[in-house]
């Protein structure tokens, strides 16, 4: 078994929907509707088009993950054994906090490139945390093995179908509060965000895929034309390390996604801390990518263009940002 799950499934607008019923009938109040910022650009201190900020940051568990892992434990039966993950941080901390809200037990495994904030985020959710590996690739392996003494429901950080079209109803949410943007810009990891709001809105807007330059999976599955293994590494490695781009991301951006770009460090950090020191949104790498994108040029919108930018997590230590 490989770090992804088969595609079995067609993931589209269709399964998005459902999956936002299975949300509805979940723990009320568990998920958080998060704020939307429509914004001209001189307010990040570009011009001639229009910016949308989805503050998901503020999700429960500080990602948008929390949406997948809840889909994913709702649609599927627990045991005794419980739940169990492998995460950079961000997949934990979702799967942790839902599996707390259910009542059921929950035991994550950690690269060592997990940020300690992270880890301590799990410890006090009430999580059993196992750090193990340098790579989330290796994490995973040790997950896989304890899962298959103990039986308990493996939650995918990106790979699996109800972890992807969980992730899809944020991009329904944006829809819901300010209709359908030119364009969006997305981060990249093992697939599962990208995955979900390319599923959702198809070919509606441009979903143009961002990755660190250290962390190119999408895009050097590009090159060789199907997933490859990736050496992953940098700033953004704990939340965006996947080594393999997942095969249901793989299989949605084929269809969807026609844009992919790469930043380097400097920009992600320099846009990071951009977002905090002019307008006081603490985010981890991960989600400054999208800003780091039109800051460098590497995206240019047209004029006039509406663009959203997905603040997609907030699990990182902010002494950073000092």
């Amino acid at each position: 078994m490989s770090e992804g799950q088969s595609v079995r499934t067609r993931i589209d607008r269709a399964a998005v929907q459902a999956a936002r019923g299975v949300l509805a009938r979940g723990p009320r109040d568990f998920l958080r509707l998060t704020p939307l910022l429509r914004l001209p650009a001189s307010a990040l201190g570009l011009s001639g088009f229009e910016v949308w900020l989805k503050l998901e940051h503020l999700q429960v568990g500080g990602s948008f993950k929390a949406r997948g892992m809840l889909h994913r434990l709702l649609a599927n039966r627990i045991s005794a054994a419980g739940v169990i993950v492998a995460s950079g941080g961000n997949a934990g901390i979702a799967t942790a906090a839902a599996a707390r809200a259910l009542g059921v037990r929950c035991e994550v495994f950690v690269p060592t490139v997990s940020p300690k904030a992270k880890q301590d985020k799990l410890r006090e959710l009430g999580a059993e945390v196992v750090v193990t590996g340098s790579v989330y690739a290796e994490a995973f392996e040790a997950c896989l093995a304890r899962q298959q003494e103990t039986g308990a429901l493996m939650t995918h950080a990106y790979d699996q179908p109800e972890v992807v079209t969980g992730a899809g109803t944020l991009a329904a949410e944006i829809e819901a509060q300010a209709g359908v943007p030119d364009s969006l810009l997305i981060s990249v990891g093992g697939g599962g965000l990208i995955g979900g709001i390319g599923a959702w809105f198809g070919q509606q807007a441009k979903v143009v895929a961002l990755e660190p330059t250290l962390a190119p999976t999408l895009f050097r599955a590009r090159e060789a034309g199907q997933p490859v293994d990736v050496a992953v590494s940098g700033l953004a490695a704990d939340s965006l390390g996947a080594r393999r781009i997942g095969e249901i991301a793989w299989e949605v951006t084929q269809r969807e996604v026609k844009h992919a770009l790469l930043l380097e460090d400097q920009a992600i950090a320099r846009a990071q801390q951009w977002l905090w020191k002019e307008m006081r949104l603490a985010v981890e790498p991960a989600a400054a990518l999208g800003l780091a994108a039109l800051q460098t040029g590497a995206y240019r919108p047209r004029e006039g263009e509406r663009v959203c930018l997905v603040l997609c997590g907030a699990n990182f230590d902010p002494s950073v940002l000092a």
